[in-house]
């Protein structure tokens, strides 16, 4: 394939990976970038709900939003949450930033790899954070009872898990991280991040959140732009009992929260079957997508339940310049680790995406493999038997502690509850 024209220096460029526009400008018109870097939904919003959002483009942009409140009153009342019990932020790294700096006195407990900002926001404000890590021999699956001693051990006063985890997608049973919230209520506080949660089949009802708000120091993260496919209009929300909730929202400024935020949070009522639709859609094409990254010989792939695969290259291949081929030659964005504490750029974090982008993906990567690397290499373990080494079976009831509603009209409340 031709190159694309792209500058790959722009890669190299800050901590973080390069944003699409970014890319997209360095591309030139009509270059096509296909984006298995950001953990977006691809079937959410729906081609009509971009219409619709379009023809009221005008007054969107226009004119004020209602403030913080009101809208949080609305997101609420889609969800089926007590108002009390929610705070809705720009981001959730706005939230992240938020409770860093009022619930964080001293020292914060988390596994690593993870989700980058919840080392990198404490240790900006001087904090302790004690840092528990996940081992590639164990699939980098998290023990909560070997982590809850971690945490007795250093006396960290707040706990952080992310459920599902980022980058290697797995996921614990909710009955597991109701007793970790319930082994650690003398905790200034314990977090658990939903931000993929919506992206898991594993159970029916996986969230926590309900469970949080009647617990003395629980917090439950949401990001709403990740699940609905919208990561520009920067929204989410934290559940918590009605004091902590309460505490960040009055934090919040008033109007933090966007018009476009506000105008989806009206819509979501109206395209609940859709959303499903995109989720069960998404399954389909993680299941396709972990059978077709084992074409490529020596890529380990560990098995997910979020919307993206975390994969360990071949020992002679380099992350970087994997990376850097992929764009340049196949305009495919990809999100390499190296920056991610405990992870090197031997592993990578591909985005599950339709078919026909995998079939592009697995195309280049072969094509690198040929130019760079033409000797064989060993096969890599399947994901089946990874899933047989690594992986809990989630199939038993899970012991919830709250009655949930069985009518399909009330399973979208009971299973997001809180949503994204």
């Amino acid at each position: 394939m031709a190159r694309t024209g792209i500058d790959t220096s722009i890669l190299h460029k800050g901590a973080h990976s390069a944003s699409y526009f970014d890319l997209a400008r360095a591309a030139g018109e009509g270059a096509e970038i296909v984006d298995f870097c950001i953990p977006c939904n691809p079937y959410f919003p729906t081609p009509e709900m971009f219409d619709e959002l379009s023809h009221e483009l005008r007054s969107i942009l226009k004119y004020y939003p209602s403030d913080s409140a009101t809208i949080t009153r609305k997101l609420a009342g889609v969800l089926g949450l007590h108002p009390q019990t929610v705070a809705m932020a720009n981001g959730s790294t706005e939230l992240i930033t938020w409770i860093d700096h009022l619930l964080v006195k001293e020292s914060l407990a988390i596994p690593i790899p993870t989700f980058g900002r919840w080392t990198d926001q404490p240790l900006e404000t001087g904090k302790r954070v004690d840092m528990f890590p996940l081992q590639e021999r164990d699939g980098f699956r998290l023990d909560l009872e070997e982590y809850v001693e971690f945490i007795r051990e250093r006396r960290s006063r707040v706990a952080v898990i992310c459920n599902v985890n980022n980058p290697d997608g797995n996921y614990l049973p909710r009955r597991d991280v109701i007793r970790f919230l319930d082994q650690l209520s003398d905790l200034d506080l314990v977090v658990v991040d939903e931000s993929f949660i919506d992206f898991s089949d594993a159970e029916r009802y996986p969230s926590v959140g309900p469970d949080a708000v009647i617990r003395p120091n629980a917090v439950v993260l949401k990001s709403l732009g990740k699940n609905f496919g919208l990561h520009g209009i920067r929204f989410g929300y934290m559940l918590a009992n009605p004091a902590i909730a309460g505490k960040i929202a009055k934090t919040l400024p008033k109007w933090n929260l966007n018009s476009l935020a506000e105008k989806v949070v009206h819509m979501i009522q109206d395209h609940e079957m859709e959303y499903e639709e995109s989720l069960r859609l998404l399954g389909r094409d993680r299941r396709t997508m972990g059978r077709e990254l084992q074409r490529i010989p020596g890529l380990a792939v560990f098995p997910s339940q979020g919307n993206f695969y975390l994969v360990k290259l071949p020992t002679e291949w380099s992350g970087v310049a994997l990376r850097d081929f992929l764009v340049a030659n196949h305009g495919i964005m990809t999100r390499e680790c190296g920056n991610k504490l405990g992870m090197t750029s031997q592993f990578m974090r591909l985005v599950v995406r339709p078919a026909a982008d995998v079939e592009r993906l697995v195309d280049g990567m072969l094509d690198y493999a040929q130019r760079f690397h033409g000797r064989p290499v060993h096969e890599a373990d399947s994901l089946e038997s990874n899933s047989r080494r690594w992986s809990e079976s989630y199939d038993e009831k899970p012991g919830n502690l709250i009655p949930y509603p069985a009518q399909r009209g009330t399973e979208y409340t009971a299973r997001r509850a809180a949503v994204s």
